[in-house]
């Protein structure tokens, strides 16, 4: 066969064949890194911290030499000649000829000033010390966003293994429940005596019961799913899969309450940020003191004008802002300040530290009961789990022993069901204890700062 028609039959078969698309399997550590890596809001406060920084450098910035130059184009009246009576050079009666005896002229201006402040009483330092507590509050806001995406992936990926382990174990349940609903057709389609009707009334009952629960779990599945893939990036038409095979719970952290509050006053971002906005009011207030005095600076001061319609006048003692040059180094002092103004501007900032202090005091007392609330909750989730486990597992050897002596006419339908109904609620409850305790933990590493 011809080499390009054999081309032809594959690249016919590529277009004909629809792309498969390969589902994306991720880990807890992988689904909360893509979180961070993909959020908005997180790169929002990120380029916050950005511009924070950038108004560190402003306030360093005043440091530098500063130019002020101011160029424009304009008219002026058109003289020629000298400073005397009918323009002559020398004489003793000034000229009288009106303000335009000859019209008009261009008139082309320039003024300018380089500035280097040399000392101002602390204010650069002060503003630049504030700029630097913005910075450290802003990148706390920048962890505190991290911190609350990753406790919303947690919460949507243990939501989702809880449901999926939920809906497998009732369609198990409800798999052992059909065959013994079988049974029971067949013992009453014979009237073998072996079955009544009531066993049959009470398995479809609790097959009604366990269908709602498995529509309810596949939503809530479902529901979880969308969320991680939202959380993600990889978007509601994406393909996400979880690599964990079931729900399990996390290892305990170690440590006691009062090594958890502690840990918690040293590293919360908000302790971070209180400490950083305390330092930034202070050198405000610091800054807005300072404003009370000049600013004392060398530079250079220059000017320039030109009228080419105009005959320069040259006399040392008589200014021309017509036609004239000068250029000379300065030292000066420079001094604004509005009392009253000034002093409220102090106060404001003195005000608003003291707020600081009183917001930090009630950290220091908050923050130790929400470690202690989180903790308390998750000893509680933990020895529950613990002891739902057992109860689940008993109950799973109920179920199979009683449709085992059911099978074998040892047992009735009722009874049955409600081994079924009992396992099915408590392997429930365990999962959802489960969750709840892993949830915990996230929360407790929230609280604590550990979460990073």
């Amino acid at each position: 066969m011809n080499i390009k028609i054999i081309r032809l039959i594959f690249l016919g078969f590529g277009v004909l064949l629809p792309k498969l698309s390969v589902a994306q399997t991720v880990t807890l550590d992988q689904a909360i890194q893509m979180t961070l890596n993909a959020d908005p809001s997180i790169k929002e406060k990120q380029e916050l911290v950005e511009s924070a920084r950038a108004l560190l450098d402003e306030a360093k910035g005043h440091r530098d030499l500063m130019f002020d130059a101011n160029m424009f184009e304009g008219l002026a009246p058109q003289v020629n000649g000298g400073f005397y009576q009918g323009g002559a050079y020398s004489g003793t009666q000034p000229r009288t000829d009106g303000p335009f005896p000859g019209g008009l002229s261009d008139w082309t201006s320039l003024e300018f000033a380089i500035i280097k402040p040399l000392y101002t009483f602390g204010k650069i330092t002060a503003y630049s010390e504030a700029a630097k507590g913005n910075i450290e509050v802003k990148e706390g806001d920048v962890r505190l966003r991290q911190e609350e995406m990753i406790k919303k992936v947690k919460r949507a990926y243990f939501s989702y293994l809880t449901a999926r382990d939920l809906r497998r174990m009732l369609e198990d349940v409800q798999s052992h429940l059909n065959d013994a609903l079988g049974s029971v057709k067949k013992n009453l389609d014979r009237d073998n005596g072996q079955s009544k009707q009531t066993d049959l009334y009470a398995l479809q009952t609790a097959q009604g019961m366990l269908s709602k629960y498995i529509s309810q779990a596949i939503a809530v599945e479902k529901i979880s799913m969308d969320g991680l893939k939202l959380l993600t990036g990889v978007g509601m038409s994406g393909d996400l899969e979880v690599a964990d095979d079931s729900l399990t719970p996390v290892a305990l952290p170690q440590g006691t309450l009062g090594d958890f509050k502690t840990t918690a006053i040293a590293d919360r971002p908000e302790m971070s940020q209180l400490e950083a906005g305390m330092r930034a009011r202070r050198a405000l207030v610091t800054a807005s003191k300072a404003d009370r005095y000049p600013n004392i600076y060398a530079g250079i001061i220059g000017e320039a004008n030109y009228a080419s319609n105009r005959t320069q006048l040259n006399n040392p003692y008589l200014y021309d802002p017509f036609n004239n040059a000068g250029l000379t180094p300065v030292v000066g002092i420079k001094w604004d300040f509005q009392s009253g103004v000034m002093s409220a501007k102090i106060a404001q900032q003195q005000a608003e530290l003291d707020a600081l202090n009183y917001k930090a005091q009630f950290a220091q007392a908050g923050i130790p009961f929400e470690v202690a609330e989180a903790y308390h909750h998750m000893e509680a989730d933990y020895q529950s789990q613990l002891d739902l486990a057992k109860g689940a597992t008993a109950g799973r050897r109920w179920m199979i022993a009683a449709l085992a002596d059911f099978n074998a006419g040892l047992e009735k339908a009722d009874k049955v069901a409600d081994a079924l109904k009992s396992y099915a609620l408590t392997q429930a409850e365990y999962l959802q204890t489960v969750r709840a305790y892993n949830l915990d933990v996230a929360e407790l590493a929230l609280v604590t700062g550990a979460e990073k």
